[in-house]
């Protein structure tokens, strides 16, 4: 008898778990519709943009708090130290290399009419579409309303950045006449082929294919003109140097590293400093210096020019922007050798 009603006590309890469970999850479905903030923000895009507001109270309704999202985009309590080597090796496979050649060879129109219309080398969009999605094969699982929302509202650090981007993407989706609820993406809600944030998406992407609209998720001449064009209006300068590897000596060169990576140095006074680099530019082409830093090894270094610098408006970081510039040239000299 004792036993009988202790599992009748268990069965019990289980339910009553599995009732809470389901409470929680159809929460995370509904509890954004039930916030203050959240009404407010409804309120704003109803009073800036014209949104009918009893349409994103449903958005909303629908939208789901994703707490795998706010882990991913929290940085550690103590943050690895930094390894270009370990960075590197993420990027410079053979198989993305070999993938990239396939594109470069399927979408070569394309790539030749975005380098004559925005002056940025066909290598480079090749470049950063394969660190970013591997030419489209990786573009993100997560509904972009899921991530945009759920940073808005449950990620404080970088409130105020994702509500722009949750504006944004409303506003876009609305323009485009696309189902705010169906598009997917990354978990910080970056959206196809070259993983544009909706603010990038409205202001620099274009329809290179010419039917009418500006499709990053499922056109890629519209991708490789959006990335040309981004880099263009960031100020890349067409047939100007990106970066050069360079030697250093003595200590002088610190200042250089130190200085950040925005150019501000004269390419002619480098050698002053300590600096030697294996190109040839004009000696007032303004420059940084960049350390690729891995522990336990020699860091390398590159003398970086404002192309470099535009590479990092993409992505603010100098190891992308190496990436991206090394996977151009392996793609491009794997390219020429077949």
């Amino acid at each position: 008898m004792k036993r009988a009603l202790g599992l009748l006590l268990c069965a019990l309890l289980a339910l009553a778990l599995g009732a809470a469970s389901l409470s929680f999850a159809a929460g995370t479905t509904k509890r954004y519709t039930a916030r203050k903030d959240v009404h407010e923000f409804i309120s704003q895009m109803v009073d800036r943009h014209g949104f009918v507001k009893e349409e994103l109270r449903q958005v909303f309704k629908r939208a789901r708090f994703k707490p795998e999202i706010i882990t991913a985009i929290t940085p550690p309590s103590t943050p690895r130290a930094k390894s270009w080597s370990a960075y590197r090796a993420l990027f410079l496979t053979p198989e993305r290399i070999e993938a990239g050649v396939e594109f470069r060879e399927q979408q070569r129109e394309a790539l030749a009419h975005a380098a004559e219309l925005y002056g940025v080398p066909e290598e480079i969009i090749v470049g950063i579409i394969g660190v970013e999605t591997v030419y489209g094969r990786n573009t993100g699982s997560y509904r972009i309303i899921d991530a945009l929302t759920t940073l808005a509202f449950d990620y404080p650090p970088r409130a105020e950045f994702f509500r722009g981007e949750l504006e944004n993407y409303l506003i876009y989706a609305r323009s485009a006449d696309i189902d705010i609820l169906a598009m997917k993406g990354s978990y910080a809600g970056a959206i196809g082929i070259p993983q544009f944030m909706p603010s990038s998406y409205l202001r620099y992407a274009v329809d290179l294919d010419g039917d009418g609209k500006q499709d990053l998720s499922n056109s890629f001449p519209d991708a490789i003109g959006s990335v040309a064009n981004y880099l263009k209006e960031h100020g890349w300068k067409t047939g100007q140097p990106v970066a050069f590897p360079a030697q250093v000596r003595g200590q002088r060169y610190r200042e250089l590293v130190e200085a950040g990576i925005k150019p501000a140095t004269r390419y002619g006074d480098l050698a002053g400093l300590g600096v030697s680099a294996n190109g040839n530019t004009g000696a007032e082409a303004l420059c940084a210096l960049i350390e690729l830093a891995t522990p336990d090894e020699a860091s390398e270094y590159l003398v970086a020019f404002n192309n470099f610098y535009v590479l990092t408006r993409y992505n603010r970081s100098s190891m992308y922007a190496t990436a991206v510039l090394e996977l151009a040239q392996a793609v491009k000299a794997a390219a020429q050798a077949k």
